[in-house]
């Protein structure tokens, strides 16, 4: 069995957003990894492009997250209502804000 190998498929602004585009992923199934986490506590010290979050996934779902990300960035998301607390949630959220309930398919 090979490895798999990984590639950057985008640069966070910061970890609030990778941590949201990588739930986004994995919700589609999709593995992720983020590098550059921990280089946020010398935001002050290095240069913003060095202290970005990147997301990797395999090469094999490359393409599925780089539409995925394609999608996220022209906000193609429509917004929804939670089916079990009914609060408006913002499209390309997977998990009501207020009660953490699943959005339906």
């Amino acid at each position: 069995m090979t490895e798999q190998q990984w590639q950057s498929v985008y640069r966070a602004s910061n970890s609030l957003e990778a941590h949201s585009l990588k739930g986004l992923l994995e919700n589609m199934g999709i593995s992720v990894r983020l590098t550059g986490e921990a280089l946020a506590a010398a935001a002050g010290e290095l240069p913003m492009s060095v202290v970005e979050v990147q997301l990797w996934v395999t090469e094999s779902q490359r393409q599925q997250a780089l539409a995925i990300i394609d999608g996220y960035l022209r906000n193609d998301y429509r917004d929804w209502y939670c089916s079990h607390c009914g609060e408006l949630n913002q499209g390309q959220f997977e998990l009501c804000w207020q009660c953490q309930q699943d959005r339906d398919e």
